[in-house]
């Protein structure tokens, strides 16, 4: 069964080598400290069996939410984690009563453009060079 809660700065050494294996060079944990700090973020934890499978994160705006980042350990791809941590971020951008939820996408995450399409996300533009000054980003958008 898979449960989320708010993340907390005892979970990052849990998180740390996931950090360094299934994603980017940037989600550092001492970003993730000061993230964890920001009264205008708020990061959450997936667990299975007791175990962090999962984190995903938003910045609430004047008048948006944006999605920071949803990672699922490699190992754990393809269970339904990202769904549900995607679904609970829906959910917490809804209870705000903000009217958008915003991300970016690396064009080459097929399977994450996939869920976000399935879950009401439209294609609103690109950032060129996003992702290690080499690849482009897809920015989406669901309206609520």
């Amino acid at each position: 069964m898979l449960t989320i809660r708010p993340m907390s700065l005892s979970d990052l050494e849990e998180i740390q080598d996931t950090l360094l294996t299934d994603f980017d060079d940037f989600w550092t944990v001492s970003v993730f400290k000061q993230e964890l700090q920001n009264e205008h973020s708020e990061y959450f934890v997936c667990l299975q069996d007791e175990k962090i499978v999962g984190f995903a994160g938003i910045w609430t705006a004047i008048d948006d939410i944006h999605i920071t980042n949803i990672v699922t350990k490699k190992t754990c791809r393809n269970q339904g984690i990202g769904t549900k941590l995607l679904e609970h971020l829906i959910k917490i951008a809804k209870q705000k009563k903000l009217p958008s939820l915003t991300l970016e996408v690396n064009e080459n995450n097929k399977p994450a453009i996939l869920l976000y399409e399935k879950h009401h996300f439209q294609k609103m533009g690109q950032r060129k060079n996003y992702y290690k000054q080499k690849e482009n980003a897809i920015i989406m958008t669901c309206f609520f």
